[in-house]
């Protein structure tokens, strides 16, 4: 309130407020004569002006902290706030608004209290103590809503497209005026205690004033606005809006508690601090917390969730950059996916020959137990043929759906799994990112899904172009594999038709019947040795199929460990009897590799264990060790590629080569292992009885023919 001893002010506010009622009056008059009729805000605006003018006119005649001018401020407060609301809308579509409106509504309810504030100043503040805390709050509420509409003008502008800004600026330049007077001012009557007489008696000059640039805005054409301000700008908004509440609360405790007076007022203040700071020391860093608000401002503040630009360049940079030098590709792809999401976690799975998914790698969850074979062929191709992401807590919650019977028990019984997103090249499924929960729980919805489903093909992209990448290196070194055979092929050759030439030759010309008998054993076991040579590399890519025979497969497996035995730890525990069909010099030679890999893999004197038994029709021989075991990404990428060897020196060929004899066949050779605990090889071949009743129902089919 203007002191009666100070004329010069006196004179100057009413002044003051009757140019501005007059400027009102101007700027009304111009934007219905020459205003743009087609705007959304064009009756907001007016209804803005006028109450201003009312504002004004009863601040010349009873002074501004009357009654009445109080009123008349909470009316004009809202009518600005409205008009706000409204240029938000001004490109004609709800859906522009809808974010904003729970701020607005919150600045109306904050305003709307100014009148309840005026009642108990009146009636109930009967001390000295009560009024200076009743104009504190209500000093601080209008502090609250000049904040909040100055947060909200910056959106609308930093928002709106840049054609649309030079019309749009003149509007925002009024209302920017308007309010960040309205701040300075009730910061000034907070912290002192008292009105500034100085800032009190220019009000209604400066309302006037701000009429100019508002006229001038709604004179121009309106072009299309959008409300697109970056999720970066918005989020640091929210968190100045919540710094703002905080020391809002702060100031507003610490004045209500010093009316107490004395010791425990100090006391409860300081406790109240302290509190305060460990309560913000333990939760902001939290990243559930973080979560919950970014899920929470996303959901209130944005029409999508996702900054689509921001999510697509961290994609490029996780794909492109690795994170640490240790962090392989797969791992990388695990943690592209899962960043869009806020997955702390994830795991790759791969289809194998048989379309059954295998783990391939995990980002930052190593205690995960994944079977051998992590998922069947029907989840494959449920996901390669829906293209279907897989919400697990709705897969959980249906139990009698055919998503259900087809996500393995593992994978609904891990509560932590969240999400399934399938990789698909070409309709063709190369592999599926299983994500952690986040830490701030919610549901997976339409945008979600979009996104993923996205991503997930431009990541399988990436994926099947490293894999033809390799198996372009591979055939590159085939081929000079190749080269090489033949060159020792021929020689071999060579070598064989002089030594059956001298052996012939010792038979027509030796003299001596015991040196002749002599020479001709070791001419003839070397050409058998050398006629072997060539049979064997002769077999290389060639299938295995004719020629099958009776094999008592732990008949093999017991000679096998006897010619081991001899110089290594290696025992059949489990010899139960089983017969299959096949090539008997084939199966030792992948039983041999696997055996001596094993040895080669154990500690000197560690024991490899074999074990021969029959399940589902099938016969089986695992070769076990207790060595360091394998990564899955070597199993994946490494163990079955020739020239890909964990050994010093080695060439990597013994388990391709034993993988191809067992697989030419009509059998499988599977592998566990973890690392630090030991490997498992496991050869399964039909037994011989269902072979021989394939072959006879063959030969039948043939006759009728």
């Amino acid at each position: 309130m203007i002191p009666a001893g100070q004329p010069f002010l006196m004179l100057f506010g009413f002044t003051g407020y009757l140019a501005g009622a007059v400027a009102c009056v101007i700027a009304g008059w111009s934007i219905a004569k020459r205003g743009d009729r087609n705007r959304a805000d064009r009756t907001a605006t007016m209804a803005a002006i006028a109450l201003t003018a009312i504002w004004c006119t009863l601040g010349a005649a009873f002074g501004s902290n009357a009654q009445f001018s109080h009123i008349a401020e909470t009316a004009r407060n809202l009518a600005w706030i409205f008009l706000l609301f409204r240029l938000f809308g001004n490109d004609g579509r709800d859906e522009s608004v809808r974010q904003v409106r729970p701020v607005i509504v919150a600045l109306i309810f904050v305003e709307c209290l100014q009148p309840i504030l005026l009642v108990i100043e009146t009636r109930f503040a009967i001390t000295a103590g009560l009024l200076a805390l009743t104009k504190q709050i209500s000093s601080i509420l209008h502090m609250l809503v000049a904040i909040g509409a100055l947060v909200l003008l910056h959106n609308l502008y930093a928002g709106a497209a840049k054609p649309s800004r030079h019309l749009l600026r003149w509007s925002a330049l009024a209302l920017v005026g308007l309010w960040a007077f309205e701040l300075n001012f009730y910061a000034v009557a907070y912290f002192t205690g008292q009105d500034p007489v100085m800032l009190e008696a220019g009000r209604g000059i400066a309302a006037g004033l701000l009429m100019i640039p508002l006229a001038l805005g709604s004179h121009a054409v309106a072009a299309e606005m959008q409300f697109r301000p970056s999720r970066a700008v918005a989020f640091q908004t929210l968190s100045l809006l919540v710094i703002g509440a905080y020391l809002a609360l702060m100031m507003l405790m610490t004045r209500s508690l010093a009316m107490l007076g004395g010791d425990l007022a100090r006391f409860t203040q300081v406790g109240f601090i302290v509190l305060a700071t460990i309560a913000t020391i333990l939760w902001l860093p939290s990243p559930r917390l973080r979560g919950w608000l970014k899920v929470t401002a996303t959901k209130h503040l944005f029409q999508h969730r996702y900054d689509y630009r921001q999510e697509w360049l961290r994609f490029n940079a996780t794909i492109g950059r690795p994170g640490s030098a240790e962090e392989s590709f797969d791992e990388r792809a695990i943690r592209a996916v899962a960043d869009i999401t806020d997955s702390p976690a994830g795991i790759l799975l791969a289809p194998n020959e048989e379309a059954e998914l295998e783990l391939v790698a995990h980002w930052k969850w190593p205690a995960i137990e994944v079977p051998a074979v992590a998922a069947t062929a029907a989840l494959s191709a449920m996901l390669e043929e829906q293209e279907f992401i897989l919400d697990l807590d709705e897969v959980r919650g249906n139990p009698t759906s055919k998503a259900f019977a087809d996500v393995p028990d593992w994978l609904v019984q891990e509560t932590r799994v969240w999400a399934v997103v399938p990789l698909l090249h070409f309709e063709r499924l190369v592999g599926a990112v299983v994500l952690a929960r986040p830490a701030a729980a919610r549901r997976l919805d339409w945008e979600d899904f979009d996104l993923l489903r996205v991503v997930g093909r431009q990541l399988a992209s990436y994926l099947a172009e490293r894999a033809g990448q390799q198996a372009l290196m591979e055939a590159s070194r085939f081929d000079e594999f190749n080269r090489r055979i033949a060159f020792v092929m021929h020689d071999i050759k060579n070598l064989a038709s002089q030594v059956n030439l001298l052996a012939r030759n010792a038979e027509k010309h030796a003299d001596n019947p015991e040196f002749r008998a002599d020479m001709l054993v070791t001419l003839r076991s070397s050409a058998e040795k050398l006629n072997s040579l060539l049979a064997r590399l002769g077999r290389y890519g060639s299938g295995h199929g004719e020629n099958r025979v009776r094999i008592a497969l732990h008949e093999l497996a017991s000679s096998l460990v006897g010619r081991f035995a001899k110089t290594r730890n290696v025992a059949l525990v489990t010899s139960t009897p089983a017969f299959v069909l096949g090539n008997r010099d084939a199966l030792e030679q992948a039983l041999t590799h696997l055996v001596q890999n094993a040895i080669d893999a154990s500690e000197d004197g560690a024991a490899v264990h074999l074990n021969v038994g029959v399940d589902d029709g099938n016969a089986f021989v695992e070769v076990i060790d207790s060595g360091q075991g394998m990564s899955p990404q070597f199993i994946r990428n490494g163990l079955f590629k020739p020239f890909v060897s964990s050994k010093d020196g080695g060439f990597g060929i013994g388990a391709f080569e034993a993988r191809e004899l067992i697989g030419a066949m009509g059998g499988r050779l599977q592998v566990e292992s973890r690392e630090g605990i030991g490997t498992k090889f496991i050869v399964r071949l039909p037994l011989a009885e269902a072979g021989e009743d394939d072959g006879r129902k063959e030969a039948s089919i043939g006759k009728v023919a």
